[in-house]
């Protein structure tokens, strides 16, 4: 195996703030004999010099394209904001690059068939940052089910805390309450969430969806001014799994006194729940409670110690760095176990099979009302 260490650029990097460093660059530091960051890309070329010079990068470039362009660097990683997603991904992927995109693929289903396409077509690694399914909770929770832990399946629940999305937010992330930007909540945490669950349970066959809108207008806390917003910042779910089990979601915008992650798997022998500081499964600590057969209460379940050995403390770090170990693998070997486009495009119509279930009763709501006013 070819163990040569795997240049990247970045597409998206501060050294101080944002997800990349907090999530990625603590992941690449577990995994220094695969992977080196060689050079990065801002919005602006004074960005990419701070940037290079705060992490001793070799390389900054002076936009994206001429990045995507270098002869130095072998992986493109994009963190940036959703709306850019598509021009600088498939920017790389026309220049021949392999791709890490951070969840959501693009701005929407559409985006991200083109951008699956265009990756199948160049026959590079195309990964999609959908890590919830690596966190060492996940996997042994998917362990307990196998190992029927429950027994059958009979039905699970999913509460979740988006976060933002609710009637305040900073400045910068202003942005998530227009849904024209594609990071909406059910984009995002409620996406991301799923993943997990459906790792661990399987996907899901049946859906009805509502979404809802409790506030047209956000308040940026750090500068006091109220903004116009048309996200939905409540969603509710149910349906079916392809098991038979049964299916219930609700997610809520900000974050609520109680508790703000709570998924919880009851099956003919057992239970298990599952909390979270907040809704984001693909970055919080998950914690674990189980009780089966004469078991009257719940007790603490948790994963083997060994699992979390050599990795960030930072559950979010330590989940995007087995997607990475995965990429280094795929880009060595030519297999083929990282999540995909491919991957993200079902996550897509996932999304959007809610989006359209919603619209759907919101029209026939519409249309009963009407009929209700017309005169006999």
């Amino acid at each position: 195996m070819n163990k040569q260490k795997i240049r990247i650029g970045f597409i998206g990097l501060n050294p101080d703030s944002h997800w990349a460093a907090a999530a990625h660059l603590p992941a690449l530091r577990s995994l220094s004999d695969d992977f080196e960051i060689i050079g990065v890309a801002n919005r602006s070329y004074e960005s990419s010099k701070k940037t290079a010079q705060s992490l001793n990068l070799p390389l900054a470039f002076k936009d994206a394209q001429s990045l995507v362009s270098s002869n130095e660097i072998d992986l493109v990683v994009v963190t940036v904001k959703v709306p850019y997603h598509f021009e600088l991904v498939s920017a790389a992927l026309n220049a021949g690059k392999h791709v890490f995109c951070e969840w959501p693929l693009g701005n929407g289903l559409g985006e991200g068939r083109k951008l699956a396409a265009l990756a199948r077509q160049k026959g590079v690694i195309a990964a999609i940052g959908t890590q919830m399914r690596y966190a060492p909770e996940v996997a042994y929770l998917k362990q307990l089910i196998a190992d029927g832990y429950v027994g059958k399946v009979l039905s699970t629940t999913l509460i979740g805390a988006g976060g933002s999305w609710g009637n305040e937010t900073e400045a910068d992330l202003y942005y998530l309450h227009d849904q024209a930007n594609g990071a909406t909540m059910q984009a995002i945490p409620l996406a991301h969430t799923l993943v997990g669950l459906t790792e661990v349970l399987g996907n899901i066959e049946e859906l009805s969806a509502r979404m809802l809108t409790q506030f047209d207008q956000v308040r940026l806390t750090d500068t006091g001014a109220l903004k116009p917003k048309n996200t939905q910042d409540q969603i509710l779910i149910h349906g079916t799994l392809k098991s038979g089990a049964a299916l219930s979601v609700h997610y809520r915008g900000g974050i609520t006194r109680g508790t703000n992650l709570l998924w919880e798997i009851n099956g003919t022998d057992g239970d298990l729940q599952v909390t979270g500081e907040n809704g984001h499964g693909q970055i919080v600590q998950l914690a674990i409670k189980g009780a089966r057969g004469e078991e009257k209460k719940l007790e603490t379940l948790t994963p083997p110690a060994g699992v979390y050995s050599g990795w960030p403390s930072f559950s979010g770090a330590r989940n995007v760095g087995h997607l990475y170990a995965l990429i280094a693998e795929d880009i060595r070997t030519g297999s083929r176990k990282t999540p995909d486009f491919e991957d993200g495009v079902a996550l897509h119509e996932l999304v959007d099979r809610i989006e359209k279930s919603s619209q759907e009763k919101k029209e026939a709501w519409v249309r009963s009302d009407s009929d209700k006013k017309v005169e006999p």
